[in-house]
């Protein structure tokens, strides 16, 4: 895959070497004397509107990278979290960029995105600063079975929906997961159906909702207390 943009890349390069294929400089000085000195067998030159060609317009900073995609976490691993987050059918690379930055930022132990078959690891990887390459991230097609296993292995499940409880008012166990629904449809009627409980944000003003990455940073941050 295809990251761009300094921030992102300077995180890849300094954190997963053994993943990086391929430097592309187009900004002299962009990198620092260290790395460059470490990938210089593996960088290239390029040109800025090559460069631009390879990111499709987007900004990148004088910095691209080809690097590997991140490996799958098991489902072995999943079970043995205490903490999880179920995407339930989100496809925005933004919101699920800024959710994997706060779940890996608030001690979340996977991400499982369902209902999709595919998403754009790479724009994840850059709308999440680098998050998705260090977060437990697997995507699973069916949430019901996930959620039927996780179950009988004592996790307690929290939807969020406008409806549920005030989060503010419920003591989390110590193995939860979280459900966010998509941007537009929320959780689906079937997953709703299996849920233990729905949570709600208290708000000062009247509004229809949060951005579901915002919901899900107020969220993540209240149940990554557990207390039982």
């Amino acid at each position: 895959m295809i990251i761009y943009g300094k921030q992102v890349c300077l995180h890849a390069l300094e954190k997963h070497d053994e993943k990086i294929r391929t430097v592309y400089v187009a900004k002299k000085g962009i990198l620092p004397q260290a790395l460059y000195d470490k990938y210089r067998e593996k960088i290239k030159f390029l040109e800025s509107r090559w460069a631009q060609a390879m990111s499709k317009g987007g900004n990148h900073q004088g910095l691209l990278l080809e690097m590997s995609e991140p490996e799958p976490v098991s489902l072995e691993q999943v079970r043995e979290g205490a903490f999880l987050v179920i995407l339930d059918g989100l496809t925005d690379a933004g919101n699920i960029g800024a959710i994997t930055r706060t779940a890996y930022a608030l001690g979340v132990d996977a991400i499982i995105a369902t209902g999709v078959k595919q998403l754009p690891l790479a724009a994840i990887a850059r709308t999440s600063s680098g998050a998705l390459l260090d977060m437990p991230f697997r995507i699973q097609h069916s949430a019901l079975d996930l959620l039927n296993e996780l179950g009988q292995r004592d996790f307690v499940s929290y939807g969020a929906s406008m409806e549920g409880d005030a989060v503010e008012s419920i003591d989390f166990p110590p193995k939860r997961v979280l459900i966010l629904g998509s941007e537009d449809q929320g959780i689906s009627k079937k997953i709703r159906a299996k849920l233990d409980k729905t949570l709600s944000i208290d708000m000062k003003r009247t509004f229809d909702s949060l951005n579901v990455s915002a919901a899900a940073a107020i969220l993540i941050h209240r149940m990554g207390h557990a207390t039982k």
